[in-house]
C-alpha cells in the first residue's frame, strides 16, 4: 500500500498513480533507506522523511509543467530527486539526471537499473558545461534561484519549463521566477516551487 501522500501529491499535479508506479516507488523508497542512506546520498536523519519531504516532494515537480515536456534535465540530483520519482510518472518524458560526482552518478545508475526506467539516463557533468537546449529543467535545493536563472535561461527552449524547489521557511521572492504554492493539506507541510516559463 503506497502512502496516501504520493497519491494526493501525484493528483495535485494533475495525474493518476498506476499501481505499477506504486509499486516503482515503493522499490525505490526502500532502495532509498538502505543502500542511498549508507552509501551518504541521503543523511541517517531522512529516513523518517523519505515519503513527504523526498518522494512526495519530488513528485511535486509535475505541477510545475502545464504539458509533459518531451525531455527534462534535473540538475544537481544527487540519488535521483525529483528526477527518479517524476520520470516514474512521467514514462513519456524523457529525463536527464545530472550531477558532479563520481559516487552520486554510479548510485543512481543501479537505481534505475533496478526501477527499469528506460526513459532515465544518468550523466555525469556540471550545468555550466552543459550546452545542449532542453524543453524542461528542474533543480531540488542544488542550485541557487539566481544562479539557475543565469543557466536556465541559457538552456531553455523556447515555450521551455523550469521547476526549482528548495527548503525555504518562508515564502521566497526571486526575480525572473512565477511562484507556485502548494498547501499544507498535500504534503502536510507549506511549500513553494519557483517557476521559469521561457518565452
Amino acid at each position: 500500500m503506497e502512502p496516501k501522500i504520493w497519491e494526493r501529491c501525484v493528483e495535485w499535479s494533475g495525474l493518476e498513480l498506476t499501481s505499477a508506479q506504486s509499486t516503482q516507488l515503493q522499490i525505490y523508497r526502500e532502495w532509498l533507506l538502505t543502500e542511498a542512506v549508507e552509501a551518504g546520498g541521503l543523511g541517517p536523519n531522512e529516513t523518517n522523511r523519505i515519503d513527504n519531504r523526498h518522494i512526495g516532494d519530488s513528485l511535486l515537480f509535475v505541477s510545475g509543467f502545464e504539458e509533459p515536456p518531451m525531455n527534462v534535465l534535473d540538475v544537481g540530483s544527487g540519488v535521483g530527486l525529483p528526477g527518479i520519482p517524476m520520470a516514474v510518472v512521467m514514462p513519456a518524458t524523457r529525463f536527464q539526471l545530472l550531477d558532479r560526482s563520481q559516487r552520486r552518478v554510479g548510485l543512481m545508475k543501479r537505481a534505475t537499473r533496478m526501477l527499469d526506467l528506460p526513459n532515465v539516463e544518468v550523466i555525469q557533468g556540471d550545468i555550466a558545461d552543459w550546452e545542449q537546449p532542453v524543453d524542461g529543467l528542474v533543480s531540488r535545493a542544488s542550485l541557487s534561484p539566481e544562479r539557475a536563472l543565469t543557466d536556465f535561461t541559457r538552456l531553455l527552449r523556447p515555450g521551455g519549463t523550469a521547476v526549482i524547489g528548495g527548503s525555504w521557511a518562508a515564502k521566497p521572492n526571486v526575480l525572473g521566477f512565477e511562484l507556485l504554492e502548494i498547501p499544507e493539506a498535500v504534503l502536510d507541510q507549506r511549500v513553494w516551487l519557483l517557476i521559469m516559463r521561457q518565452h
